[in-house]
C-alpha cells in the first residue's frame, strides 16, 4: 500500500513512522522549506507513551524529557498555598508508563529518525486533492504531484484539505487569549527546574510551568481574558511581556518572579471547536488537529495525535481491505476524540471560577481527589488495541 501524508508535525511523522514500521510505504509532504525546532513544552501523558515506547523512539527520548515525579501541583493564585498536589510514584504501576515533559522539538527529533528519510518532502504545499475509486492525487503549489491509496491529512488545524472536504469548522470563541514563554533555567532559582507541573488558579485565568530540554529551559502557558474582537490564532503571534506580567499582578511572589524572567512572549487567541461526526472521506483521512483540534487544558492535543497514528496503522495492518480499515478508524477515534474535547472544553470554566463560595467548594474538593485514578479513561486506553477490536467489529458487520 502507498499511503501519502500531508503534514510534516507530530501526527504526520508518527503515522508516517507507525506506518513504514510494519512496511507500508509512507511518504511525508511538509510545507515548510525546513524542519525547524518550533514550539514549546508538551506534556505527554501514558496513553501516548506507550504507543510511543513501542515504536522505539522512547530511550531516545527520554534523553531530554523529564519524567514527572510530583504532577498536577495546584497553586491558589493570592498566596502559592497548595490545593492539590497529585505523588506520581503510582502512575507507572497504574499505567504501565509515567508521565513525560517534553519540548515540541524534542519529540519531532526522536520521531524523524523513526522515518524513512527519503520519504519525507519538504516544500510541498498542498494545493488540490483529487480522490478516485481506487485513491488518491496530491497537487501541490510548487507544481509537483504525488498519488496513493490512502491520503492523510495531518495539516493541522487550519488544514487545507478539510476545508476542501468539509469546509472551514466553526469556532466557538472561548473568550481566552494564551501566552506561551521559554526562559533559560539558570535565569530562575533552582525550584522551578524541578520535574513538576504547576498550575496557579485564579479568577478568569490560570498559568502552568514545568521544565524541559532535560532541565535546561522551563516552559510557561497561561490563559487571560481576550480582547474583544481578538482572533489571530497563530503560535507565531507575538505579545508584549509587560502585558503578559500585567495580566498577573498582584499574583503570588513566585509568579511575579517567574514572569520578570521573561524577555519574548507568544499571545494568541484561543478558539474551540465542537467535534465533527466523522474523520474519513473516501479515501482522505483527517488526523490530528486536522480532525480534532482541541483547547489544551486536558494537554491531550499531541497525545491524541500520536493515537490517531497508531490507530490508522493497526487498523490497515489487522485489515483486509482499505475500506474496512478505515472505516474502523472512524469508528475508534470520533468517540474518543471527542469525549477529550469536550472534556477540555469543560475544564476552562473550572480553572477560572472567581472567588467565592463556588471557588471555595473546588478547592475542598482537591483535598480529596487522585487526579491519577480519575483519569484512568484518559490515560488506560491502549490505541492499538481498541484499533483491533474496531476491525474485528468492521469484519462482523460486513455482508
Amino acid at each position: 500500500m502507498d499511503a501519502i501524508i500531508v503534514g510534516g508535525g507530530i501526527g504526520g511523522l508518527a503515522t508516517a513512522a507507525f506506518l513504514q514500521q510494519q512496511g507500508v510505504r509512507a511518504r511525508v509532504f511538509e510545507q515548510a522549506p525546513e524542519l525547524r525546532p518550533v514550539g514549546a513544552g508538551i506534556v505527554l501523558a501514558p496513553n501516548a507513551v506507550r504507543l510511543l515506547r513501542r515504536l522505539g523512539v522512547m530511550e531516545a527520548l527520554e534523553r531530554q524529557a523529564l519524567k514527572v515525579r510530583t504532577g498536577w501541583q495546584f497553586r491558589r493564585w493570592q498566596d502559592g498555598r497548595i490545593l492539590l498536589e497529585q505523588d506520581m510514584a503510582t502512575c507507572e504501576s497504574l499505567y504501565g508508563e509515567a508521565a513525560w515533559l517534553v519540548h515540541r522539538a524534542d519529540l519531532l527529533g526522536a520521531l524523524l529518525p523513526a522515518v524513512d528519510p527519503d520519504t519525507v518532502h519538504l516544500d510541498h504545499q498542498c494545493a488540490d486533492i483529487d480522490q478516485s475509486p481506487s485513491g488518491v492525487t496530491v497537487t501541490f503549489a510548487n507544481g509537483a504531484s504525488a498519488g496513493g491509496e490512502v491520503l492523510v491529512a495531518a495539516d493541522g488545524i487550519h488544514s487545507t484539505i478539510r476545508q476542501q472536504l468539509i469546509g472551514q469548522l466553526p469556532a466557538r470563541d472561548s473568550g481566552l487569549c494564551a501566552w506561551r514563554a521559554m526562559i533559560p533555567a539558570d535565569r530562575l532559582p533552582e525550584r522551578f527546574v524541578a520535574p513538576t507541573q504547576t498550575l496557579w488558579l485564579g479568577p478568569g485565568r490560570h498559568l502552568v510551568h514545568y521544565p524541559v530540554s532535560a532541565g535546561r529551559t522551563i516552559n510557561v502557558v497561561a490563559f487571560t481574558p481576550a480582547e474583544p474582537g481578538e482572533t489571530v490564532e497563530s503560535w507565531s503571534a507575538e505579545g508584549k511581556p509587560g502585558d503578559f506580567r500585567a495580566e498577573f499582578a498582584g499574583w503570588d511572589g513566585m509568579v511575579n518572579e517567574l514572569l520578570d524572567a521573561v524577555t519574548q512572549v507568544g499571545r494568541w487567541s484561543v478558539l474551540d471547536r465542537t467535534p465533527i461526526e466523522r474523520y474519513v472521506h473516501d479515501r482522505v483521512v483527517l488526523l490530528g488537529d486536522a480532525a480534532h483540534p482541541m483547547l489544551p487544558f486536558f494537554a491531550q492535543g499531541a497525545g491524541q495525535a500520536i493515537e490517531d497514528a497508531a490507530t490508522l496503522a493497526a487498523c490497515l495492518e489487522q485489515a483486509g481491505d482499505i475500506s474496512t480499515a478505515l472505516g474502523a478508524y472512524d469508528q475508534v477515534r470520533v468517540p474518543r476524540t471527542a469525549q477529550v474535547q469536550e472534556a477540555s472544553h469543560d475544564r476552562a470554566q473550572v480553572n477560572h471560577l472567581p472567588d467565592g463560595p463556588e471557588q471555595q467548594a473546588r478547592d475542598r474538593a482537591f483535598a480529596g481527589e487522585d487526579p491519577l485514578r480519575h483519569s484512568d479513561w484518559l490515560y488506560s486506553y491502549d490505541a492499538q488495541r481498541e484499533a483491533r477490536q474496531a476491525v474485528r467489529a468492521e469484519l462482523l458487520r460486513a455482508p
